[in-house]
């Protein structure tokens, strides 16, 4: 029996883009660092960045469950004596939306160079509109259980083999909603 372990120059890098709206931010961030790091991919391997591009639209309508919009607080630190200061969720919302995000999903990639290597995989755009159009990117509704709007691609790999048969190796099959709901 043999492992296989992918190399630096065999992968094809696919682009994702994600509709943040309503979505919850910590539910959100998992499912974008597993497609960063390359975890949904059967070809994963732990010491290669085999990780594809996301972009998520919308990153200033997400939300939050409970009351962390209050009693959450960021903290970052300069080095230098006083100068650590601390941010509510709400303030750092206002300034900057796509930051909240950024955070949560950064907190949940490897702390190392190729971790910050994934990140930079990452494209964050305030509204609905991103300046990615040329690389195609796909469609992919979260796993939040909100349902899928009428005509909306889902990527689905796992239950691909249950429609058409087989999905296609390294690449995610494409299934209308109206047909993934007619199981």
């Amino acid at each position: 029996m043999k492992c296989y372990q992918a190399k630096t120059g065999e992968l094809t890098r696919q682009w994702f883009t994600i509709d943040a709206e309503g979505q919850v931010v910590g539910r959100l961030a998992a499912q974008i660092a597993s497609i960063l790091m390359g975890k949904h991919r059967p070809t994963y391997t732990a010491h290669i960045d085999t990780g594809d591009f996301v972009i998520v639209t919308n990153v200033d309508k997400v939300i939050f469950s409970g009351n962390k919009w209050r009693d959450k607080v960021y903290q970052r630190y300069s080095g230098h004596p006083g100068g650590q200061k601390e941010e509510a969720a709400w303030k750092l919302f206002e300034r900057r939306p796509d930051r909240i995000l950024e955070l949560a999903i950064q907190r949940m990639m490897p702390k190392s160079k190729m971790g910050r290597h994934m990140m930079d995989k990452l494209k964050l755009c305030v509204g609905p509109n991103h300046p990615h159009q040329a690389q195609r990117p796909i469609p992919l509704i979260p796993l939040s259980g909100r349902p899928a709007p009428a005509g909306a691609l889902i990527t689905v790999a796992a239950s691909a083999s249950k429609i058409s048969g087989r999905a296609p190796r390294g690449e995610a099959a494409h299934v209308h909603a109206a047909d993934a709901s007619a199981e």
